[in-house]
C-alpha cells in the first residue's frame, strides 16, 4: 500500500479548508442578510421558535444512531486502502443502522413535535402553528441524515474539497428560498419547508458528486458481525452527538424554557458575531482533521502530533485576531444589524466570546480522539461535563434569575473540566505530556488575554454616528479591519515561535499553490 507523501496530505487539507472555508463564508453572507429579514418577517416572539424549534430538532439527530460519523472516521482509517468491497460494506453497514433507529427517530421526533409548543408557554394561536412547524423540520432531519451518507463518503476519503462550490451555491439557493417564502407571507411554515428543501438539493448533489468521483462508491449487505461493530462504534458516535447538542444547543432551550423566547432572540442577535469565530475555526480544523486521520492510520504518532500542535496553533490565531475585532464591534455591529434593542450587552459579550473559543479548544481534542476509534472515555467524560454545565446553568438562570450572564457562566465552569480531561487523554495517545501543553498555551493565553481586555474596554467606548446607512457600515468594516489587523500583526510577531510562524507561512504558501492548480 503506498502512502501519502506529506505534500499530497497538505495539498489535500488546504484545499478540504478552503472548500470548508467558501461553504462558511456563503452561510455567513447568506445569514447576515436573512436574518434581519426573519427578525422583522416572523416577528421577535416567532423569531425566537423559530431558533428554539432548530435547537430542539437537532437534538434529535441523537435518535437517528449518527451511523454516517462511524462511517467517514472509518473512511478515514482506511482512505488508502483499495480494498473496495470493504468500503461498500461500511456503506451498507452505516445505512444498516441508520434503517435500525429509524423508529426510534419517528417516536421520539413525534413526542417533541407534540409537546415542544406547549413547554414554550406560546398563546393558544401559535400552538399548531410551531407543530406543524416542527413536523417539518422532523422530516428535515431524516432526509439530512440520509444526506450525510454522501458527505460522510467524501470526507472520510480527505476529499471533502471536491465539492467545492456547490455546498456555497446550495446555502445561497435556500437563502433565496427563505426570502421568497418571507416576501410570501408564508411566516414560520413556508420558511420550515424553504429549509426542508434546500437540505434534499443538498443531498442529491453530494450523491451526484459521489458517484463521479469515486468509481468504487456503492453498497454491499453487511455481514452481521460487521452491522454490530459498526453498531458499537454509532453508539458512541450517538452519544457524543447528545454531548455536543448539549453543548450547542442547551443555551437557547434553557433560556427558552426558564426565561422568555424573547430573551432567546436578544442572545441569539449578540452571539451572532461571536459564535462566527467558531464556524471559521471549524471549517479550518475539520478540513485538516481526515488528513491526521491518515497520519495516525499509519502509526506515525510524531507527525500526529505536530500536526495536532498545528491545529491549536491556528486555532489560537483566529479566535485571538477575530476576537479582539468581535469585542471591540459588536455593540455597533448588532444596532446597525437589527437595532440596538437586541444587544445584550458588553459583559455578556465578552463571557459568550470565552464560551465560544472553550468549545473550539475542546472540539479539536475531540475531533482527534475520533480518529483513535476508541470512544468511551471521551464520550462519558463529555458527558458528565455537558450534563454539569446545563444543571449549573438551569440553575444560575431559573433559580437565580441571572439571565443570560448566570447561563452563559454555568456553561463555562461545567465545561472547565473537558478543558484538562481532554487535552490528556490525546496527549497520552500522542506522546505529549500535559506539563508541555500547558507551558506551550501560557505565552499564547497571556497575550489573548490582554488583547481581549483592551479590546473589550474600548468597545463600551466605541460608538459611531446614529444613523444605520451604508457609510455606517463601511466605517464599522474598516474599524473591525483596523482592528484584525493590528492585532494579527501582535498575534504573529508577540505570540508565536519562529517556527510557528515558518509554518503557517508554509501553510499558506501550500494553499495558495493548490487554489492555483485548481484554477
Amino acid at each position: 500500500m503506498r502512502l501519502p507523501t506529506a505534500r499530497n496530505l497538505t495539498q489535500k487539507a488546504s484545499l478540504n479548508a478552503l472548500a470548508a472555508a467558501l461553504d462558511y463564508g456563503a452561510r455567513l453572507v447568506v445569514g447576515f442578510l436573512v436574518t434581519p429579514l426573519l427578525v422583522r418577517g416572523l416577528g421577535e416572539t416567532l423569531y425566537g421558535v423559530w431558533l428554539v424549534l432548530g435547537r430542539a430538532t437537532e437534538y434529535l439527530t441523537v435518535a437517528t444512531g449518527r451511523s454516517t460519523q462511524a462511517l467517514k472516521w472509518t473512511l478515514a482509517r482506511q482512505q488508502h486502502s483499495t480494498e473496495v468491497i470493504a468500503k461498500r460494506r461500511a456503506v451498507g453497514s452505516a445505512l444498516a443502522v441508520w434503517l435500525l433507529f429509524f423508529p426510534l427517530v419517528i417516536t421520539v421526533g413525534s413526542v417533541v413535535v407534540w409537546f415542544l409548543p406547549t413547554a414554550l408557554h406560546l398563546p393558544p394561536g401559535l400552538i399548531v402553528i410551531t407543530r406543524i412547524a416542527a413536523a417539518i423540520l422532523l422530516i428535515r432531519l431524516i432526509a439530512n441524515s440520509l444526506a450525510e451518507v454522501p458527505r460522510s463518503i467524501l470526507e472520510g476519503e480527505n476529499l471533502g474539497y471536491k465539492r467545492m462550490g456547490l455546498s456555497a451555491a446550495v446555502t445561497i439557493a435556500g437563502g433565496g428560498l427563505t426570502v421568497l417564502a418571507l416576501h410570501l407571507e408564508a411566516g414560520l411554515l413556508g420558511v420550515a419547508i424553504a429549509s426542508l428543501i434546500t437540505v434534499l438539493i443538498t443531498g442529491l448533489l453530494f450523491l451526484s458528486v459521489v458517484r463521479v468521483k469515486f468509481p468504487w462508491s456503492g453498497v454491499v449487505k453487511p455481514t452481521s458481525d460487521q452491522t454490530r461493530k459498526f453498531l458499537s462504534l454509532s453508539w458512541w458516535f450517538l452519544l457524543w452527538r447528545f454531548v455536543m447538542m448539549l453543548m450547542l444547543a442547551s443555551d437557547l432551550l434553557i433560556l427558552g424554557f426558564l426565561e422568555s423566547v424573547e430573551l432567546v432572540t436578544t442572545y441569539s442577535l449578540t452571539k451572532y458575531f461571536p459564535e462566527v469565530l467558531v464556524q471559521i475555526v471549524a471549517a479550518v480544523v475539520f478540513g485538516i482533521t481526515p488528513g491526521l486521520g491518515g497520519i495516525i492510520g499509519s502509526g506515525d504518532l510524531k507527525k500526529a502530533a505536530m500536526v495536532r500542535g498545528e491545529i491549536m496553533m491556528l486555532s489560537w490565531l483566529i479566535f485571538t485576531i477575530l476576537g479582539s475585532g468581535i469585542l471591540l464591534c459588536n455593540r455597533e455591529f448588532v444596532r446597525l444589524w437589527v437595532g440596538a434593542d437586541h444587544y445584550a450587552g458588553a459583559l455578556p459579550t465578552l463571557l459568550i466570546l470565552l464560551l465560544m473559543i472553550q468549545l473550539i479548544l475542546i472540539r479539536n481534542d475531540a475531533n482527534i480522539i475520533d480518529l483513535t476509534l476508541v470512544l468511551p472515555r471521551k464520550v462519558l467524560a463529555g458527558l458528565g461535563g455537558a450534563l454539569g454545565a446545563v444543571v449549573i446553568a438551569a440553575i444560575l438562570v431559573g433559580h437565580f434569575g441571572a439571565g443570560i450572564v448566570g447561563m452563559v457562566l454555568g456553561l463555562l465552569a461545567g465545561r472547565a473540566v473537558l478543558s484538562f480531561v481532554y487535552p490528556i487523554m490525546v496527549g497520552r495517545f500522542l506522546g505529549t505530556p500535559m506539563r508541555s501543553q500547558i507551558r506551550a498555551a501560557l505565552r499564547p493565553a497571556l497575550l489573548s488575554s490582554g488583547l481581549f481586555a483592551l479590546t473589550a474596554s474600548l468597545g463600551v467606548w466605541i460608538q459611531l454616528e446614529p444613523d444605520v446607512g451604508f457609510g455606517a457600515w463601511l466605517r464599522l468594516l474598516f474599524l473591525f479591519a483596523a482592528t484584525v489587523g493590528m492585532a494579527g500583526l501582535v498575534s504573529f510577531t508577540v505570540g508565536l515561535s519562529q517556527e510557528q510562524r515558518h509554518s503557517i507561512a508554509h501553510r499558506l504558501s501550500g494553499l495558495a499553490n493548490s487554489f492555483s492548480k485548481r484554477l
